[in-house]
């Protein structure tokens, strides 16, 4: 009987251990969310030091609160400054906010939204506006196209890190990769055309413009945007030759064609296909052919200017 007896205590302490676990599991979890909806509260009002007080407490209480991470360090980024950079005090909010973007990376695993945030909040914070550790940041853009292999923006980051430190070939090939993944992306293709107008190849800038109005045929906006190119190329380059630059004008003037053609009341595409007629007739050499230029430039210029009024009665009424 005493053998049994023993063996039933035992059964119950264990029994009560476990309860007595279990009760103060759920106390520390009712606490940590009371914490954690203070904290909310503080931070919707921009209370951000109280909201780090309370996520602070909330993840005492419960240290698997994954998304009190994202916010705790996103508080802190808040009260940092850059008009105060180098003041340690304020220095010092900004490395707590990437301490906990960091933790908030590894240990949101439910919330793809939030964690993807989290390591774009961490990004920024190694940018030239803040830490600007562009050594600290590859890394971080390079797990984001692990995660996420289509997304360009991705790209997009990795490829200016590597312009912005003098590596145009790895940022060019980050370029094309993005293409790669998003072949009907406009987005891929602007951003291609910028890079290489940066880089001084205007052939390979006006390449990635027709590549965008290759997939988007049915856009004006993607013709007009060739044509502002060749207009500002032909126009402030000195350095062009007559040959070229009569070449970048038909093209120009084509690519308005075919805005206008998708876009009949296009009033930029209409200003634009002036401006670039009015180049052309500069070069002109025959008068008679010079002033048939000036004049649809002058009829182009004149339907602009009522398209415009048009317009503006539009509006007011």
């Amino acid at each position: 009987m005493r053998t049994r007896s023993r063996a039933a205590l035992l059964v119950a302490a264990v029994a009560l251990a476990g309860l007595s676990t279990s009760a103060c599991g759920y106390i520390n979890t009712l606490k940590a969310q009371m914490a954690f909806k203070d904290a909310n509260a503080a931070y919707q009002t921009q209370d951000y030091k109280k909201a780090i007080e309370k996520y602070k407490e909330a993840l005492e209480h419960k240290p698997d609160l994954a998304m009190a991470y994202f916010y705790l360090g996103n508080s802190y980024d808040n009260l940092y400054k850059p008009a105060r950079k180098g003041d340690a005090a304020n220095d010092a909010n900004l490395q707590e906010a990437v301490k906990y973007y960091r933790k908030a990376t590894e240990s949101i695993t439910d919330n793809p939204k939030l964690r993807k945030l989290s390591y774009e909040y961490l990004l920024a914070a190694y940018g030239s506006e803040k830490l600007n550790d562009p050594s600290q940041a590859e890394p971080i853009v390079k797990k984001m196209i692990e995660m996420e292999p289509d997304e360009p923006t991705n790209y997009f980051a990795l490829a200016k890190i590597y312009e912005d430190a003098g590596n145009y070939e790895e940022a060019e090939k980050m370029l094309l990769a993005a293409r790669d993944r998003r072949p009907k992306d406009s987005t891929t293709y602007m951003q291609m055309a910028a890079f290489y107008n940066r880089q001084g190849r205007f052939d390979k800038t006006i390449e990635a413009l027709e590549a965008r109005a290759a997939a988007e045929p049915n856009n004006p906006e993607a013709y007009y945007t060739i044509a502002t190119y060749l207009w500002d190329k032909t126009f402030r380059d000195f350095r062009l030759g007559d040959a070229e630059k009569r070449a970048y004008l038909v093209k120009g003037i084509t690519a308005t064609d075919k805005a206008i053609a998708i876009k009949g009341d296009y009033l930029e595409a209409i200003v634009y296909k002036g401006l670039l007629l009015r180049l052309q007739a500069n070069m002109e050499k025959n008068p008679a052919a010079q002033k048939e230029l000036l004049r649809q430039a002058d009829a182009l210029r004149d339907r602009a200017k009522a398209l415009q009024k048009s317009k503006q009665a539009g509006a007011g009424a």
